[in-house]
């Protein structure tokens, strides 16, 4: 017996194409659910579908969407729903690493952007996927699972990060909101607060960051890309259904060094 087979089950996840959202995504399709990735790059998509497809018998559909702008979010949704006919994971994931300024240096252009991405942008796709989840448990199929990518920065202090810290902050905050709101429905929400992982963001920043990291870390390493598979398709799973409004460290014992 499988104990965690999604099939038939639809997921959509943003920014699934490369990093943290392709590892989740990988998870999901070898569990037998159809994927849809949502994200800017064409041919990371295409990239990313032609990947996912060899891993599961479920179906990919990846379509080109900017979180930060409501009419993409909306557009890219109704295709999913006219491909799939339903969502029943969303994994608000996609994210900017912000402006990388010292407080003193903040710029009104710089905190909107990252607000805009990481915080505005999931609450906007959270907004579009309820209404699909409340429409279909008041026709009687209840349910509905929503994941964000948080950070922990969220609760630690990190330098020239406030604009980051503070819209992954705000994300935990939309978590527990949504989870109250949302429960009559069945609907949990619940946001993974990620520690450091090599990703193409992280491998653009000072090489001293990753060593430091290391050293900070409990476990003495990065995170495991392959084992978000696994979390994924938990979260994803019916077996997370009395799991919500919560606000869980992945991070290798880092939020408490």
């Amino acid at each position: 017996m499988n104990l965690f087979d999604l099939t038939g089950r639809v997921a959509l996840i943003t920014g699934g194409n490369g990093g943290l959202g392709l590892a989740m995504a990988r998870g999901l399709a070898k569990a037998g659910a159809h994927v849809a990735i949502l994200a800017r790059n064409p041919e990371k998509n295409a990239a990313a579908v032609e990947e996912l497809r060899t891993h599961g018998a479920g179906d990919v559909l990846a379509l080109t969407c900017d979180i930060g702008e409501e009419g993409s979010i909306e557009t890219a949704l109704e295709q999913t729903l006219r491909a799939f006919d339903r969502i029943d994971a969303c994994f608000a994931n996609a994210g900017v690493s912000g402006a990388g300024t010292a407080i003193p240096d903040i710029t009104a252009d710089g905190w909107d952007r990252t607000m805009a991405v990481n915080t505005r942008g999931a609450a906007l796709l959270y907004k579009h996927v309820s209404r699909h989840m409340i429409a279909r448990a008041k026709a009687g199929d209840p349910g509905g699972k929503l994941i964000a990518t948080s950070s922990g920065q969220s609760i630690m202090g990190v330098n020239r990060s406030s604009d980051y810290a503070a819209s992954k902050a705000a994300l935990n905050g939309l978590t527990r909101a949504a989870a109250f709101e949302l429960a009559r429905y069945q609907i949990t929400a619940n946001a993974l607060l990620f520690g450091y992982y090599e990703t193409d963001i992280t491998a653009k920043a000072d090489p001293r960051f990753g060593e430091w990291m290391a050293k900070r870390i409990p476990l003495r390493r990065p995170g495991d890309h392959a084992g978000l598979e696994g979390l994924a398709v938990f979260l994803a799973s019916s077996h997370s259904d009395y799991i919500t409004g919560q606000c869980l460290p992945v991070d290798g014992g880092l939020s408490i060094s």
